[in-house]
């Protein structure tokens, strides 16, 4: 049964509000004069730097689930490139995530897909949620953290310093399609994980929720999309178990591996 999402809830009004302006913003490009192909290869440099390093590698795996462990100046370096892909500061990020797991598609899930694939994919960021009271609790390993504490209060004037950068560099277009474009794609393939994946496909373990292996998800997002395997294995650094199931997140930290820059992996049993 679907929960009416608005139940109880507050509006979250700010929150709104920036999610429409950076989907309102990335509207102009489809303007003729705002596109180049400059353009359009920083955007996808910056979807690999935020969404593949900066997400996947670095707020999931590597300090959500810390499923394996790097040199400090590293781990700084992946939690910035997740910082600029804008969804929030890291503490809030990594706080919420652990919350997810804790209750997946339960009473306290943030983004409980029994509410529906609306809910789970982005409607839960709309509304003042209790789960933000909460992340205190589920973060005392990083929430004392100084560079974590900079990028959490500090995530919008970053990307304007990376916009700045983009304008000087490639004017308007690069900011366009460097910013907004760039964020609502990383935006919508990292929400997809907590929607579709509990939606469309294939379950391989019992995971006591209703997380599925969903190929195009797992495409878009660097080896995200096998999300039953995730779910049945959190601490394992590796998510595609099958040979069949490409994950190019797991071959960046075995690369990280064999340079000596990743250790302590930690790999769901027999993988």
């Amino acid at each position: 049964m679907t929960i009416a999402t608005s139940d109880k809830l507050n509006p979250d009004w700010t929150i709104i509000i920036y999610m429409g302006s950076i989907h309102a913003v990335a509207l102009l490009a489809l303007i003729p004069g705002n596109f180049s192909w400059g353009a359009l290869g920083v955007t996808l440099f910056l979807y690999w730097l935020t969404g593949a390093l900066g997400i996947t590698l670095g707020f999931h795996r590597l300090v959500s689930h810390r499923s394996f462990e790097t040199p400090k100046w590293l781990e700084y370096f992946f939690v910035l490139c997740g910082t600029l892909a804008c969804q929030g500061g890291p503490i809030k990020w990594v706080g919420l995530h652990r919350m997810h797991h804790k209750f997946s598609d339960k009473n306290g899930d943030p983004h409980d897909s029994n509410r529906g694939f609306w809910w789970s994919h982005m409607g839960w960021m709309l509304f003042e949620i209790p789960a933000d009271k909460e992340i205190d609790r589920y973060t005392k390993d990083i929430s004392d953290d100084w560079f974590y504490k900079f990028c959490q209060n500090f995530f919008i004037p970053i990307q304007i310093v990376l916009g700045l950068f983009l304008y000087w560099l490639g004017g308007w277009p690069f900011v366009i399609w460097g910013i907004f474009v760039r964020l609502v794609i990383v935006f919508h393939f990292t929400w997809f994980v907590n929607s579709a994946t509990h939606q469309f496909g294939y379950v391989s373990y019992d995971s006591d929720d209703h997380s599925k292996n969903c190929w195009w998800v797992a495409l878009v997002t660097f080896g995200e999309g096998w999300h039953n395997n995730h779910h049945a294995f959190q601490y394992s650094a590796r998510h595609g178990l099958k040979w069949w199931e490409v994950d190019i997140t797991w071959m960046n930290i075995r690369f990280l591996q064999l340079l000596g820059l990743a250790k302590n992996v930690k790999l769901a049993p027999n993988k």
